[in-house]
């Protein structure tokens, strides 16, 4: 009798093993991080995350290859094609497309990194070929009632030198915000949005402009400590990941 019953009991199991599978929660993707661990051989591209919950799907890229992969880009500037002259409210919530140039968004950078502890990346390159990086052992962002605040340290550099440091504890400021340290609005005077301090040493998201040019200083895509005030970047990326 005894045995007749488990028989039963593990015939019912196995009817009901694809309905008790279904029924686990489903885990999304917080960041690429979680992506590569549920899934190493992902190449480089564009996926999607949940940087706030099963609310706030967002399309990033993802960078696999650089420094041991797994970074989430949340700034990306390669062509010129997107304009990044906007508004307060469009560097909270984000703008572009993942498969080009585009900004995360303030907010969703803001959640993730509230969840772990990040480190940074930041790729660069001239209008020659020649790359390079810098890289932070922390990195993260208070809440918009703060100001979006920047925090960042651990400097290590890749031959582009720290012109981040310069721009720590400061707020996020915009052409029509601002939270800057200058008497001016220095996303105003230089046509970017950054953690401006007063004003700038790294402005990555300002005009694209093309190569060396001393016409208009202080003026484009810059990184002060690798290429100085007059030659505006080809390309810059800035990228975190979750610190083991």
């Amino acid at each position: 009798m005894t045995s007749l019953l488990f028989q039963l009991v593990s015939f019912v199991l196995l009817l009901l093993a694809p309905l008790l599978t279904s029924c686990r929660p489903l885990v999304l993707p917080g960041d690429c991080s979680d992506i590569y661990n549920n899934d190493n051989s992902r190449p480089s591209g564009v996926y999607t995350i949940y940087p706030i919950g099963a609310t706030s799907a967002v399309q990033v890229y993802c960078d696999m290859d650089s420094e041991g992969g797994r970074w989430t880009v949340f700034q990306r500037r390669m062509d010129g094609t997107v304009n990044f002259y906007r508004g307060w409210d469009q560097y909270k919530t984000g703008f572009g497309i993942a498969a080009g140039e585009y900004w995360l968004g303030l907010e969703s950078l803001y959640h993730l990194t509230q969840r772990r502890r990040y480190e940074l990346l930041v790729d660069m390159e001239d209008f020659e070929g020649n790359k390079t990086f810098a890289r932070y052992s922390s990195f993260s962002i208070d809440s918009e009632s703060s100001g979006y605040t920047l925090n960042v340290s651990g400097f290590t550099d890749g031959g582009a030198g720290d012109s981040l440091s310069y721009h720590n504890g400061q707020k996020f400021s915009t052409f029509d915000k601002d939270q800057d340290t200058h008497s001016g609005n220095c996303a105003r005077l230089y046509l970017g949005a950054f953690w401006y301090n007063n004003c700038h040493y790294a402005n990555p998201n300002g005009v694209y402009r093309w190569g060396a040019d001393s016409t208009i200083a202080n003026v484009g895509v810059q990184w002060f400590t690798w290429k100085g005030h007059d030659y505006p970047l080809k390309t810059i990326s800035m990228k975190i990941r979750p610190v083991l």
